[in-house]
Parts: structure tokens; C-alpha cells; sequence
């Protein structure tokens, strides 16, 4: 698959539309509480999910933020990533994924994930999800 975007983006391009990403996926409180808690000790870590993650893959034309936000979610419950997995859900919202499609993307990871991690998934979306079910 090629890439339709220029290559020429250096790394404060690729930085800045990360943290537009990022806001627009994650919404703005949850970046600036990222922002808040970055130390010296942090810091390269915060940019390297930034520009990489957000900037970089985030941004790439082959995929819809919806699409991006299924595949997410799915690897989220299968590593038992539970606390980026509530985040991710409030952000799959965000990118337009309905509840019920949140629903069947959890009920084909008990599938392939495997049964426990379903039935946490399930419990941590329904309290994410609780005033939309």
C-alpha cells in the first residue's frame, strides 16, 4: 500500500498533526492531563506517542478513524490493556462507532481473544458506555 502524503513532513510536522489527532480522538481533557503529568523523565515518551502514533499512523490515508478504532479496540482487549481500552472506547465513540457496533466488535473478540477477556471488555464498556446503553 502506498502512502498518498508527502514524505517531505519532517518530524515537527508529523508532531504537529499528531497532537491534532490526538485531541480530536482522545478530545482535549485527556490531552492536557498527558501534557500536565509529562517530567523530564516522560517527555520522550510523550513525543514519541505524538509524533509516531498519532502523527504518523494516526494520520496515514489507508484507513478511516473508525476503522483505525475497531482494530484498536480489538488489540486493546487481547493484550488486557483494560485502562487504554475505557479510553479507547470513549474515543471509538468519538470517531463515530455506535454502540451497538461496539457491542458486536466485542462479542467477535470473545471469539478470538477469548471468552475472559470479552466478559471484562464488556464490563468496562458498559460502565464507559453507561449513560448510551
Amino acid at each position: 500500500m502506498t502512502d498518498d502524503r508527502s514524505d517531505d513532513r519532517t518530524a515537527g510536522q508529523a508532531r504537529e498533526d499528531g497532537f491534532a489527532v490526538r485531541r480530536e480522538v482522545l478530545g482535549d481533557a485527556h490531552v492536557d492531563r498527558a501534557i500536565a503529568g509529562t517530567t523530564d523523565f516522560t517527555a520522550d515518551f510523550q513525543d514519541l506517542i505524538t509524533q509516531y502514533a498519532w502523527g504518523s499512523i494516526w494520520t496515514r490515508p489507508g484507513l478511516d478513524r473508525r476503522s483505525r478504532s475497531l482494530i484498536t479496540l480489538t488489540a486493546l482487549v487481547a493484550r488486557g490493556h483494560h485502562e487504554e481500552l475505557a479510553l479507547h472506547l470513549r474515543a471509538a465513540r468519538r470517531n463515530g462507532l455506535t454502540v451497538e457496533e461496539i457491542k458486536e466488535l466485542l462479542l467477535q473478540t470473545a471469539i478470538y481473544c477469548g471468552v475472559p477477556d470479552a466478559n471484562t471488555a464488556f464490563r468496562i464498556a458498559a460502565e464507559v458506555l453507561a449513560d448510551e446503553i
